[in-house]
């Protein structure tokens, strides 16, 4: 039986994807901890998991492993689907950040360059666009 299989398809198998290299994640250096579990319960709001899927991830981790991509724009692409997900009640805490560190470093960015994309989609998403990069995006939205 496949993942797919199991859990659905579309939009919700990307959630548990997400979902699942988040613990994956957290679960890199041994058990998760009370603080760490805190967290995936949050994130499994945030993602539509169900206490089911919840439990089978956590049971196993390493069966869900991190894909990482070649190209770029993939990177990207699931970077800002964990961004709009965790922008859904508006709030960045530091811990999510820090994950969210470990989630793009994982996908196969360097640490430099996760560092500059986290900083910058965390500006993006809550609202703190400069002027000239509001202007950039009005403007290219209409070439």
């Amino acid at each position: 039986m496949s993942f797919s299989d199991l859990f659905g398809s579309g939009e919700h198998l990307r959630n548990l994807s997400h979902f699942a290299s988040i613990v994956n994640l957290a679960a890199v250096d041994g058990e998760i901890n009370e603080d760490e579990e805190l967290l995936l319960k949050r994130f499994a709001r945030k993602l539509d998991i169900s206490q089911e899927e919840y439990d089978k991830v956590l049971e196993n981790p390493k069966a869900f492993p991190l894909s990482s991509y070649n190209s770029i724009e993939r990177r990207l692409e699931r970077l800002h689907d964990l961004f709009k997900i965790i922008f859904a009640d508006h709030i960045i805490d530091d811990e999510e950040t820090e994950l969210i560190k470990k989630y793009a470093i994982g996908l196969g960015f360097s640490s430099q360059a996760s560092e500059g994309i986290i900083k910058r989609s965390i500006q993006i998403f809550s609202g703190q666009l400069s002027f000239d990069d509001y202007r950039y995006l009005l403007e290219k939205e209409n070439d």
